[in-house]
């Protein structure tokens, strides 16, 4: 066994299946319970999505309690030296929800798998169907998560206090009725006061197994929208989960200046002091 050598953000099935085997590497399935235990990645760990997500309804999608990550963390026997792949079966929005989640408590030895486990299937790299069981952290090693309003995370009043400001752009990943008002998932439909639409999906490219379109694309697309790189940019959906793609798709193209909002519209539609735009 090798160690393993930092990871780009973003790696492909085949540099993966190079390095199955290196130490320090966690590959982390958050995939369905069933598609777990079907067929995944040699020596992947099942996390069920469920558990890195707090609730407060009818607030979703929140960051989860520290103590219930650390738990989790520390099950996994993650430590800071740790390097995780994540992925999952739809494109990467649960993959992308933990990566931004372990940015948060400022753990970046973070990658997501391109392509996810669509990628990987249809590539024909090995799978198997053999549960994993992880080795939890021994008490000398545990590791502690603080949260602590990293710069990765808006809070409503946040978002509130810099609606005017021109250096701060704000992405809408939720489908163009939702964005529109025309779908209602809170007590008010609409968005966020000089949100651009961009909707999770945009940035998959289903011709290539569900990988992220190219650096090349992607960028053109979201500078159309005035969400330029010399910005910082907040991303929301309904729950922080398809905009946690998002956050990943703008670490990728290297913006420097990124945040997700946990609750997102879960929260945004549901207060009285939030304004709207339809």
């Amino acid at each position: 066994m090798t160690n393993t050598p930092p990871l780009p953000l973003v790696i492909e099935p085949e540099a993966l299946n190079a390095i199955l085997n290196n130490e320090n590497l966690l590959i982390v399935d958050l995939s369905s319970p069933k598609q777990y235990q079907q067929a995944h990645i040699p020596e992947a760990v099942f996390l069920d999505y469920g558990h890195i997500v707090g609730m407060n309804q009818p607030y979703t999608g929140l960051l989860p309690e520290a103590k219930q990550f650390e738990h989790i963390i520390n099950s996994l026997g993650i430590t800071p030296n740790t390097q995780i792949v994540a992925y999952d079966e739809e494109g990467g929005g649960k993959a992308a929800r933990l990566i931004w989640t372990l940015h948060a408590m400022n753990h970046n030895n973070a990658s997501m798998l391109n392509g996810g486990l669509i990628a990987w299937y249809r590539e024909k790299h090995p799978l198997s169907n053999k549960s994993v069981t992880s080795q939890p952290n021994p008490g000398d090693k545990h590791y502690k998560v603080d949260f602590n309003l990293q710069p990765v995370v808006a809070s409503t009043e946040y978002i509130i206090d810099n609606l005017e400001n021109n250096a701060v752009g704000l992405l809408d990943a939720r489908s163009i009725d939702e964005f529109t008002g025309n779908a209602k998932y809170a007590q008010k439909t609409g968005r966020i006061p000089g949100a651009k639409h961009f909707e999770w999906t945009r940035a998959m490219d289903t011709e290539a197994n569900y990988r992220l379109l190219s650096k090349e694309t992607l960028q053109p697309m979201l500078d159309e929208l005035g969400l330029t790189q010399d910005k910082e940019i907040i991303v929301y959906c309904q729950s922080h989960h398809r905009s946690a793609l998002s956050y990943l798709m703008l670490k990728y193209l290297g913006y420097e200046k990124v945040r997700g909002y946990p609750g997102s519209w879960s929260e945004w539609g549901n207060r009285t002091d939030t304004p709207i735009e339809n």
